[in-house]
């Protein structure tokens, strides 16, 4: 390879790298706007206003008018003042142009890239699959904070739950990229291969899980029980009725939402706890080092999660633990990369 053309597949590693680092970023500032509520602080799209932040004292009148005409002012925010109302303001303008930023980000330097003509046709591909991602999150995202502008007091928990598992999907098919770039290989997710039907069952699990633990956020399910291992004195959660199948599948019932969450998170550990066995069972020693880190985070997630729900949903366990699970679809990831090799 040329001097040239390694320079070019280097600028292309770094600046996916970056852009890993920034996705990040934005779902950590986006779970923080979630648990401070400030995600109904901007009641406009603002597609193309609202670069810069409220400069003097009329434009943060106008901005704090709109927000005392939907029902989160009316219904909970009622007292605030102008100051308070400047802090989830921030949150989310921050979330908002660190969106900009990453749409930017992303679809300057791969037209840059694309009209090159250097970087793999396949590894171009996919990262138009993940700027074309990044543009749906941004409707998404309008389309989520719409929801609570009118009739609730929040967002729509199932708008939360898409607009959180678009993140996940993005950063999730960088870093695959990047796994690839770093090891220069070119391995593709869907493999035909003895135990891979394992890791799908496992990906299957941590995507419903996301899906719950957006439910839980989204409907501030963590603060009905908030025992552990109990959900109080049962293990069911005894504020539920059951008489049908229906009943079962209602995710506006915040008991039976946590007491998913809950579940679910008992069958990812056994089913870790049993991928972890047969990898030493069958002395896979390629796998040791990221199992182990796989579940080093697995750990820390339970924890993060107990602690959360115990302290009554402490804002720094809260985000810790949503960070956390990131983390661990990302070792699981790195997990599941190592076994393709």
């Amino acid at each position: 390879m040329s001097l040239y053309l390694k320079k070019i597949n280097n600028l292309f590693y770094y600046w996916l790298v970056i852009s890993f680092a920034l996705v990040f970023l934005m779902i950590l500032i986006g779970g923080l706007t979630r648990l401070t509520n400030s995600g109904l602080s901007i009641t406009e799209w603002e597609l193309f206003r609202g670069i810069l932040p409220p400069l003097n004292q009329e434009t943060w009148n106008k901005y704090f008018l709109l927000y005392q005409n939907i029902p989160q002012y009316k219904l909970i925010n009622s007292s605030m003042t102008l100051d308070q109302f400047k802090i989830i303001f921030y949150w989310e303008y921050v979330h908002r142009i660190l969106g900009r930023i990453i749409g930017l980000f992303f679809m300057i330097p791969l037209l840059y890239f694309h009209f090159k003509g250097i970087i793999n046709k396949k590894n171009i591909l996919t990262c138009y699959l993940i700027l074309s991602l990044i543009i749906l999150q941004g409707f998404v995202g309008w389309y989520m904070v719409e929801s609570g502008l009118i009739n609730n007091t929040t967002v729509s928990h199932y708008r939360l739950s898409v607009h959180l598992s678009i993140a996940f999907l993005i950063i999730s098919i960088i870093f695959w990229v990047i796994l690839n770039l770093k090891n220069n290989t070119h391995n593709y997710f869907f493999i035909k291969k003895k135990y891979n039907y394992f890791f799908y069952l496992l990906f299957i699990l941590m995507s419903f899980q996301i899906i719950m633990g957006a439910f839980v956020s989204g409907l501030d399910a963590g603060k009905i029980y908030q025992t552990w291992p109990m959900m109080n004195y049962t293990y069911f959660p005894n504020d539920s009725i059951f008489n049908s199948l229906k009943d079962y599948l209602d995710f506006n019932n915040h008991g039976l939402v946590q007491f998913y969450h809950r579940n679910i998170a008992y069958l990812i550990f056994l089913l870790i706890l049993t991928g972890g066995f047969v990898i030493f069972k069958k002395k896979f020693v390629r796998l040791y080092k990221s199992f182990c880190l796989l579940f080093l985070i697995l750990l820390l997630q339970i924890f993060l999660g107990i602690f959360t729900l115990i302290t009554g949903l402490n804002i720094n366990m809260a985000s810790a633990h949503q960070i956390c699970g990131l983390l661990l679809i990302l070792t699981t990831i790195n997990l599941y990369y190592d076994y393709t090799n």
